[in-house]
């Protein structure tokens, strides 16, 4: 499975990285930068904070990670401004985010309508300067779901890119 989210992270990301970086991947490595060769953005993309699940029954998924796979997880806590309800699932490394709709305009509703048995909604990265960020970032015609940054489960400010800059995935930016 670690795999298989690997590939599905480095394959949404090649088109934000070839529109910010060189045009080919190297093999990940927390100690190389991916754009080797390339003057440094004054923005720096960190770590995987989590992967957002799209999840119908919020009730028995967190049960099949807590009492199933004995993982830690949060309570349920609402994010009204972002029409969900959110669990988080700790892996040591990273953590998984289950989302939930929250009131009848929730984006996840609308997914969870195409997607009936759930399935990965997003990922988050941090970045070190998300203003910044998300100024670069649109001067390279990536486009952002909102016009500036909200605030999100974690209290910190966030950015949405648009799938269809970022080869289908919807990536979430987060300030470290």
């Amino acid at each position: 499975m670690a795999a298989s989210v690997l590939k599905v992270v480095l394959t949404g990301l090649s088109k934000c990285v070839r529109h910010t970086c060189s045009p080919m991947l190297r093999t990940l490595s927390i100690s190389t930068p991916l754009c080797q060769g390339i003057p440094e953005s004054v923005w720096k993309l960190g770590r995987l904070n989590h992967i957002a699940i799209a999840v119908p029954d919020m009730e028995k998924a967190t049960a099949l990670y807590r009492d199933v796979l004995g993982a830690q997880v949060s309570d349920k806590v609402p994010l009204p401004e972002h029409g969900v309800y959110t669990v988080f699932v700790e892996l040591g490394n990273t953590k998984l985010e289950l989302l939930h709709p929250l009131g009848e305009k929730s984006p996840i509703a609308g997914f969870l309508q195409k997607n009936k048995s759930g399935g990965m909604h997003h990922i988050c990265i941090e970045v070190d300067d998300i203003n910044t960020a998300i100024v670069d970032l649109k001067a390279r015609n990536i486009r952002t779901l909102s016009a500036e940054p909200r605030i999100g489960a974690h209290g910190k400010p966030v950015m949405f890119l648009h799938p269809k800059d970022c080869d289908g995935v919807l990536v979430e930016l987060e300030q470290a």
